[in-house]
């Protein structure tokens, strides 16, 4: 062989080995996602199998097709950049998904998944997933700024009907208060924020929606209550667990009692295996006012 062809050998061998090695680098992550844990022993292998089935698959290609090396690069370039573009996913993603197989998912084996989407939730995580955590992840009803204003605000109102209605009325007077006083305020445009109650609580009961809500169950939590969240669409609202239906009869009457003067057009809630939750929304005077969206795509108890 000519010593310019031996050498055109060589460039073309090392372009194919390198197209190659760029394609197991983005397709391994990819093959770990669609395979379960492997275990041996106690090590969890399925890292380093999708990456030696990543390198078979693309040597298996540059043996039979090595032609077909280079649509297969960029066929995994295109789902890459067309991740990126629409902010699913990017380098700096594939770099955290092998940080965490390598760091985190051979310490956790059992929770592969779990600790994949602490990691980078976005690369899984639905919007409403992403909305979940970050709201979860912003509720504290044992901050003492929290504890104090909804203790100071749970004695505010309705305190001559404690002997009737016991610790409902705490409740009730700390809802009221809220709701009194909350006023809306946006975020910023396509930049979602969720404040702490105690950012709420200092910015004078200003926020939106989320705000509201992480607020309300904060403070109610700090006070004994059982809440949960409710996500619906473009909208979030906090429910109060109010017990079995006995309980939620007396709610009911101390609710129609203490909240004569606001309009009722019925009270709005969900039973569900004998227990009740009742509205608890920002747009409402009173508990159990009317649902903005009926619909429930998430909830999350506390």
């Amino acid at each position: 062989m000519a010593p310019n062809e031996q050498n055109r050998e060589l460039a073309r061998n090392f372009f194919f080995n390198l197209l190659g090695l760029l394609t197991v680098i983005p397709l391994a992550p990819l093959v770990n996602r669609v395979i379960p844990p492997i275990l041996i022993g106690s090590f969890n292998a399925d890292l380093l199998i999708a990456i030696l089935i990543s390198f078979l698959f693309v040597r298996f290609i540059l043996w039979i097709f090595r032609p077909l090396i280079i649509p297969s690069f960029i066929m995994v370039v295109v789902v890459v950049l067309f991740q990126i573009f629409t902010h699913s996913y990017n380098l700096q993603s594939m770099v955290n998904d092998y940080r965490n197989l390598v760091m985190q998912n051979w310490k956790n084996k059992d929770k592969k998944e779990k600790e994949l989407f602490l990691i980078k939730s976005s690369l899984f995580d639905t919007d409403v997933e992403m909305a979940v955590k970050g709201m979860k992840s912003k509720m504290n009803h044992k901050d003492s700024v929290v504890r104090n204003f909804a203790v100071k605000h749970s004695l505010e109102n309705f305190d001559e009907a404690y002997p009737k209605y016991g610790f409902y009325v705490r409740f009730l007077s700390l809802f009221k208060y809220i709701n009194s006083n909350f006023k809306y305020v946006s975020d910023a445009q396509r930049d979602e924020y969720y404040a702490t109650a105690r950012e709420t609580i200092e910015s004078g009961l200003g926020g939106d929606c989320d705000d509201h809500t992480i607020l309300m169950i904060s403070t109610m939590r700090s006070i004994g209550a059982k809440c949960r969240m409710v996500l619906s669409v473009d909208h979030v609202y906090p429910e109060l667990h109010c017990g079995d239906k006995q309980s939620f009869l007396k709610f009911q009457n101390a609710i129609t009692d203490l909240f004569y003067d606001q309009p009722f057009s019925g009270l709005y809630y969900r039973e569900e295996n004998g227990q009740y939750w009742i509205n608890l929304d920002y747009t409402a005077r009173h508990p159990g006012g009317p649902y903005v969206d009926n619909k429930a795509y998430a909830v999350v108890e506390f």
